[in-house]
């Protein structure tokens, strides 16, 4: 179902007519298909870090990393995306067909993810678990102090996450740089965070997740503003690929231990709503709000370091 609803949204997003041909219609196709991605991600986070988690009979963090690995292996792609349709389109061509040619190619993705799911088997952990027929109204009553704490926590690195993809927009209407900066940045971030939550899982096997991700945020809240200073003071692509790889190695660090943390937070026969009520939630009321919030602090105060308050 997830992946089917992924690959529908994708797909409506890059057949989609323009408002020139159907008027006001096409931006309700795109947001009706930007629902459909939605849906399909939160329902997606919660059943495939059970699905890790629960084949990991040890090593629970490294093998929930690997959700956080992947996650950064889309943000290279959709860096990398971004940084060739603007190096090498012209904005006439970008603008009426260059930006579909991610989605196109997004779409590829779902046949491989359905094959894969056919000859996939349950876990014997779910297997064994008790059935419950009420899985949501369980978590909301008896576990709701877990759904928002664990929701507090995805919103820490919801915010991460949308900062980094906010880097862009900020660099070319605020710094005047040009269209490409930010992507090179995307790149390396995703790449370290592809390459380095893995390890980030092992040290967190070790040493603990909540261990991990406080001192990862501690570290994140220091370094915010000074992060900011540094760009504002000194624009330039090489400055702002600098500041999104750490962003991307604070993200690594923090995003590695959490899929393990949460899954150890619920039962297993009420794990994955419990994880997807907990994620949709930190996503939405965190990062949803992320950009609405940075593009606002900036506004209203003038202040290019806004977005690191």
């Amino acid at each position: 179902m997830t992946i089917m609803l992924m690959t529908l949204g994708t797909g409506m997003m890059a057949f989609a007519p323009t408002a020139g041909t159907i008027g006001t219609w096409a931006g309700l196709i795109i947001l009706i298909s930007r629902l459909l991605q939605g849906f399909s991600a939160g329902g997606e986070f919660g059943t495939s870090t059970a699905f890790l988690i629960e084949h990991a009979l040890d090593r629970k963090a490294f093998y929930g990393s690997w959700q956080a690995a992947t996650q950064g292996a889309s943000m290279f792609l959709a860096s990398i995306f971004g940084f060739g349709l603007n190096t090498f389109l012209s904005q006439d061509s970008l603008a009426s067909w260059g930006w579909r040619v991610p989605f196109f190619c997004g779409m590829l993705i779902g046949p491989v993810g359905l094959y894969i799911r056919t000859k996939m088997d349950e876990t014997a952990e779910f297997v064994e678990a008790e059935v419950v027929s009420s899985p949501v109204a369980i978590t909301f009553t008896r576990h709701l102090d877990r759904v928002l704490s664990a929701a507090t926590i995805v919103g820490f690195a919801s915010i991460s996450v949308y900062l980094i993809i906010y880097m862009p927009t900020f660099a070319v209407k605020n710094l005047d740089l040009p269209g490409y900066a930010g992507y090179l940045g995307g790149i390396i971030s995703g790449v370290v965070t592809l390459a380095g939550a893995p390890y980030v899982g092992k040290l967190a096997d070790r040493v603990g997740c909540v261990r991990v991700m406080t001192v990862t945020a501690a570290v994140a809240l220091v370094l915010g503003w000074p992060l900011f200073k540094i760009l504002v003071g000194n624009p330039g692509v090489l400055t702002l690929t600098l500041v999104q790889i750490v962003l991307g190695i604070l993200l690594a660090f923090y995003f590695g231990p959490l899929p393990a943390l949460l899954a150890e937070m619920f039962p297993t026969n009420i794990r994955s709503t419990g994880m997807s009520v907990s994620y949709n939630i930190g996503v939405t009321v965190f990062g949803g709000f992320a950009p609405l919030i940075l593009t606002w602090l900036i506004a209203s105060t003038g202040s290019l370091l806004a977005p690191s308050y």
